[in-house]
């Protein structure tokens, strides 16, 4: 898991490879999920296997890319809906965390879902677009959010709202905290880190990378109310950066770049 020694151009000409192969994956799987959508709509309310397999699309780049390499410790639940929430370093965090084996639905910034492609997809597996500082859009997505986990669907949240451009954690909002509390289901801790380097935000390139992801142990919220939602935020952001200070000091000493 050592950093490549290889020349920039060959690198760079093994990413340009890397991008046609996604597209062109992506690009046949949308009659896929379509029909996956019309298949099994009337006994998958949730979404489930559409959204497993947008999941198993999502991560091809992951694989294409030979040197991007993704270490995931730990598992998610086997059963029983959650709030995920973990640190975004970049796009490449969604890709790495694809690999996961249960489907979550992802809230996401509204224009992801306006991306050509990108958004159909998003839309088809369900999804959940938010309008950033819109409050009332916040609310609907929150709301959707709440039926997918009284329904046993996880949900997945970057309570920082954002990609760090440092790769720095940024802070937490509440949302994410506010909606597990009141579904009474437990809040999925996840750190990240190595993927700011791999999948730098505003560049179009992607760069050689150790990706590494370790799932934590859930923190419960029964009989946690309103009142505890400051807690349980802090309490999570606190267990994820511990666990990415780890893993960044793994990567750094197996030779690859530690956080300024």
């Amino acid at each position: 898991m050592r950093p490549p020694r290889l020349p920039a151009f060959l690198v760079n000409v093994l990413a340009a490879v890397s991008y046609v192969i996604s597209v062109v994956v992506i690009v046949l799987g949308l009659p896929v999920l379509a029909l996956l959508v019309a298949v099994t709509l009337p006994f998958d309310a949730t979404r489930r296997i559409p959204g497993l397999f947008l999941r198993r699309l999502g991560s091809t780049p992951t694989y294409v890319f030979p040197f991007w390499q993704v270490r995931i410790e730990g598992s998610q639940p086997a059963s029983g809906a959650y709030v995920c929430t973990s640190n975004h370093q970049s796009f490449l965090d969604i890709f790495a965390m694809s690999r996961q084996r249960r489907e979550m639905k992802w809230i996401a910034k509204e224009e992801v879902f306006k991306i050509p492609l990108f958004g159909l997809y998003f839309r088809l597996s369900g999804d959940i677009p938010v309008n950033r500082g819109d409050r009332e859009s916040g609310g609907a997505a929150l709301t959707r959010a709440r039926w997918y986990l009284d329904h046993g669907m996880p949900v997945m949240i970057f309570p920082e709202g954002t990609r760090s451009r440092d790769g720095k954690m940024g802070a937490f909002k509440p949302g994410a905290f506010r909606l597990a509390i009141e579904a009474q289901v437990p809040v999925l801790p996840v750190a990240v880190t190595g993927s700011a380097y791999g999948m730098p935000k505003g560049s179009p390139w992607i760069r050689p990378t150790l990706v590494l992801v370790r799932v934590l142990e859930p923190i419960e919220t029964k009989g946690m109310t309103g009142g505890d939602v400051v807690k349980l935020m802090g309490e999570t952001r606190a267990r994820i950066a511990a666990a990415e200070a780890e893993l960044s000091a793994e990567r750094a000493a197996l030779g690859w770049e530690s956080r300024s």
